[in-house]
């Protein structure tokens, strides 16, 4: 392309339009579906228990440690998916881009998604492309929307919320939100603190072919930890019981939190899940997260109980016990 910016012109229909399609779009998301070019893409299922989902993202900045935004809409979109018990299969990417973005970044932006997309084993099948004045959109917002074919004989629900269940979290809380955080402000971290946003597909899916019982699945992303067990300790009517020792939290992301005074079980995460298990298939399932690199660090952090229905309690370190509320507002805007 002869620009080096976004102008009103490409998101006009006509000439320059098309060359960003042909230039920088299509090269990055090429396949089969999207080759026709046509105004929405026919896909190929073999099932009718079909999962949907859609997703916004106006994370701020828009690149920070190990992603950017593009690689948040891909990674998010098919996570929750994942999370209702279905294999990730076609997304489509809505783009709504500032006059006098550098076309260099959008570049990077798709690449980045492209790569998240071959990772998870989808296809980017169609999208939409509007340009808005110069400071209307912040740079770049994207929209997603997902389809997936749920798994056969997989009944995932907060409803499913039993007492007796364990709690696994797959991983470190906390660190995308604390890269976010850092980005924004310029504060250095360790280079070992970077976004977790990754796909969770392929770990979900053999998870639940060994597993069809797990009972829920969630990805703790705005709000975290403390929102998502809030919101089906509520909504199954039971209480659960987090053990403090137990939950999983870089060193370097715990000292940001103590400086900054947040809660590591409110911040976001972008490549982390909770499972609600039932106590005989605990074992299994932690021994199948461990084989992959985004569940080597998961645990039990906590069970569900028939008792303080409706609450979160965290059991610390010096045998108390203290209730883990839902947050109240966003501590923490734009985080994706």
């Amino acid at each position: 392309m002869q620009e080096e910016i976004i102008t009103m012109a490409h998101g006009s229909g006509g000439a320059a339009g098309h060359e960003l399609m042909k230039e920088v779009l299509l090269p990055a998301f090429d396949n089969k579906y999207l080759r026709e070019m046509h105004d929405g893409a026919k896909l190929d299922l073999s099932t009718n228990k079909i999962a949907f989902t859609t997703d916004s993202y106006v994370v701020k900045p828009l690149f920070f440690a190990g992603g950017n935004i593009g690689k948040l809409a891909v990674c998010g979109t098919v996570n929750d998916l994942a999370m209702t018990g279905a294999v990730a299969k076609y997304i489509s990417v809505g783009m709504i881009i500032e006059e006098g973005f550098p076309i260099k970044d959008l570049r990077e932006i798709v690449s980045t998604m492209r790569r998240a997309a071959d990772e998870a084993g989808i296809y980017i099948v169609t999208g939409d492309t509007k340009v808005v004045n110069k400071g209307s959109a912040d740079g770049i917002f994207i929209n997603t929307a997902g389809v997936g074919e749920r798994i056969d004989n997989v009944d995932i629900s907060p409803l499913n919320a039993k007492a007796g269940q364990n709690i696994i979290v797959s991983g470190y809380l906390g660190d995308h939100a604390a890269t976010i955080m850092a980005s924004r402000h310029d504060l250095e971290l360790p280079d070992t603190v970077k976004t977790d946003c990754a796909p969770l597909n392929h770990m979900v899916k053999e998870m639940l072919t060994a597993v069809p019982n797990i009972a829920v699945l969630r990805d703790p992303t705005r709000g975290g930890t403390a929102a998502v067990l809030n919101e089906i300790a509520e909504q199954a009517k039971v209480g659960i019981l987090l053990e403090e020792e137990a939950i999983p939290v870089r060193e370097e992301v715990r000292g940001f939190c103590d400086i900054l005074g947040f809660d590591p079980l409110y911040l976001a995460n972008e490549g982390k899940l909770i499972a609600f298990v039932n106590a005989e298939d605990t074992d299994k399932v932690l021994s199948i997260m461990h084989k992959y690199e985004y569940g080597k660090h998961a645990c039990v952090i906590g069970k569900v109980i028939d008792k303080a229905i409706g609450e979160v309690g965290l059991k610390t370190a010096v045998g108390g016990i203290r209730i883990v509320d839902m947050p109240q507002g966003e501590q923490i805007p734009r985080i994706c």
